[in-house]
């Protein structure tokens, strides 16, 4: 018998109190996070069979439970890889660009475009800007907001002309909140946020460089500056590489 051989048989799982799909999850588990690299593939359900001495149902139980558990993901027709690990980001006003810059990673923007024009009803009402006809001109912003040279975040927001003229004349692939504050003397202090899911439609998972119908993870930010309205922004997420973390605590409340 071969060293090869003797390595292998080592490896092969046999009854014991854990079940077998549960002990190839935690070997699968320990391949991706300590031998391979995020945007590998593992080995095919074949070879996990032969190295593992199992049945194709407890590959696909396993590998199944850790897709779930997001450190794998399943590409028709190519493989299953190893997922690149999720940003994750505690609720805080700030820019993407200082917010990536605190845990390390390098920010970059992609500008899709930048134009003025008449803002659509939502946002026309968070900027306070009227009624249709009277509402004046937004900057409307489309950008990719990258990490480490990996696409995270679609961004469109819109901006009143009034408070940021000749916007569109700036530098627009670093910090926004950077860019007002020197040079407009905007200050953006509070701001109202919300938070929702949905499904990348084909032009989001485009730039995203992703698969139509990822899972996103939407914000809506409506920003003011000293009371006044000055941003209104949805920023969609991929869902696969950020995540939130909120500390929560039991409010006061007197018993009625």
């Amino acid at each position: 018998m071969t060293l090869e051989d003797e390595q292998r048989q080592d490896q092969r799982i046999t009854d014991g109190p854990e079940p077998k799909h549960i002990q190839l999850s935690a070997a699968v588990a320990r391949l991706a996070t300590e031998s391979l690299t995020p945007g590998e593939m593992i080995p095919s359900e074949r070879t996990l069979m032969t190295e593992y001495g199992v049945s194709r149902a407890t590959v696909r139980k396993a590998v199944d439970s850790l897709i779930v558990d997001g450190l794998l993901r399943r590409v028709p027709g190519k493989g299953t890889f190893v997922v690149q690990p999720r940003l994750e980001s505690r609720l805080h006003l700030a820019s993407f660009t200082q917010d990536m810059r605190r845990r390390g990673l390098h920010p970059t923007t992609r500008l899709i475009s930048c134009e003025a024009v008449e803002p659509p009803p939502e946002a026309a009402a968070s900027l306070g800007m009227g009624t249709p006809g009277s509402r004046g001109r937004a900057w409307a912003l489309t950008r990719v907001r990258c990490a480490d040279g990996q696409p995270i975040a679609v961004e469109t927001g819109w901006y009143p002309a009034s408070l940021f003229p000749d916007l569109d004349r700036r530098d627009l692939t670093g910090s926004l909140y950077d860019i007002f504050s020197a040079d407009y003397g905007v200050l953006i202090d509070a701001a109202e946020q919300t938070l929702w899911g949905e499904a990348a439609d084909a032009p989001t998972a485009r730039m995203l460089e992703a698969e139509p119908a990822t899972p996103l993870l939407v914000f809506r930010r409506v920003s003011h500056a000293a009371g006044r309205p000055a941003e209104h922004v949805v920023s969609r997420y991929r869902g696969d590489r950020y995540q939130v973390h909120m500390s929560l605590s039991r409010d006061d409340m007197s018993s009625s």
